[in-house]
């Protein structure tokens, strides 16, 4: 993720926190995702529910799509983990708390969080001030996605075995980039050691939205315009599924937002339902 101030987290990554939090507040429970941390860290300002982009009804399907990936993507690394898989690299990690809310993890994962220099001095520092410190299993690793596409030499140096199988994530980040930029990062992931998977979410073109939630594809896609961080690129999910191959992954799978509603939200009380538009590729080595 990108950052237009010094020693703050993206906008991107504060909403995505202050919803998953929103979610553990105002949705009836249990939660799909149980997350505070992220609040704690962003610390916002009072009057941060007031926010037009924190309205309980109006960005529902908005927040239930965040945690609905999020949960996905907990309950592979843990599957992964179980099965063996000891490294969990998180790129454009943001205010990521897998970590503080995930202690146990740490005897059988090591965890890297990969984000702009900035982002990482400043959530080393909040995590030192609220206590929950940087164990070493979890690696804060530096670095500058805008001109340095070496992000596999930052992980060595931080300790990262591309020998060993690895869980690598990449949630909210693919939009921002140009195909060419995406199919880069998935030749290097293709790299990896057999048994490594990659998971990265996308956003599909409007016309395969539910009618109902093209406005908001439209909305969000002005706010991101407007915050200096466009939107660049949709996939369709057979292009995606075809793109993960071509750059060497021996299997790609689509995961569409449907799946992860029947999977998280069926027979909820509140009706709680993620809106479509932004689905998810898991491919692997």
């Amino acid at each position: 993720m990108t950052s237009t101030q010094p020693d703050v987290p993206d906008n991107t990554a504060v909403r995505t926190a202050l919803w998953r939090a929103l979610h553990t507040e105002v949705d009836k429970a249990p939660p799909v995702l149980d997350d505070t941390v992220g609040l704690r860290l962003a610390d916002p300002p009072a009057g941060w529910r007031d926010r037009g982009d924190m309205h309980p009804r109006g960005t529902a399907g908005f927040r239930a799509s965040i945690v609905a990936r999020a949960r996905f993507i907990e309950d592979l690394v843990l599957a992964e983990a179980a099965h063996g898989t000891r490294q969990y690299v998180i790129l454009g990690a943001g205010l990521d708390t897998f970590a503080q809310r995930h202690p146990e993890a740490g005897e059988k994962v090591t965890v890297f969080e990969v984000d702009q220099p900035e982002t990482q001095a400043w959530k080393r520092r909040r995590l030192e001030d609220l206590g929950y410190g940087v164990p070493d299993w979890l690696r804060l690793v530096p670095t500058n996605f805008e001109t340095d596409d070496a992000w596999l030499r930052q992980l060595a140096a931080a300790g990262f075995d591309p020998a060993r199988p690895a869980v690598i994530v990449s949630t909210g980040v693919s939009m921002y980039l140009s195909k060419e930029a995406n199919a880069i990062t998935l030749r290097q992931a293709a790299k990896l050691a057999p048994g490594s998977v990659f998971a990265m979410s996308f956003l599909l073109p409007a016309e395969l939205l539910d009618p109902a939630d093209r406005p908001g594809l439209e909305m969000s896609s002005k706010g991101a315009a407007a915050s200096g961080t466009p939107f660049v690129s949709f996939f369709t999910p057979d292009e995606v599924t075809s793109l993960a191959v071509e750059c060497g992954f021996r299997t790609a799978e689509h995961v569409s937002g449907m799946t992860l509603a029947d999977r998280y939200f069926a027979g909820r009380s509140d009706g709680l339902r993620p809106s479509t538009g932004e689905d998810l590729l898991i491919a692997r080595t």
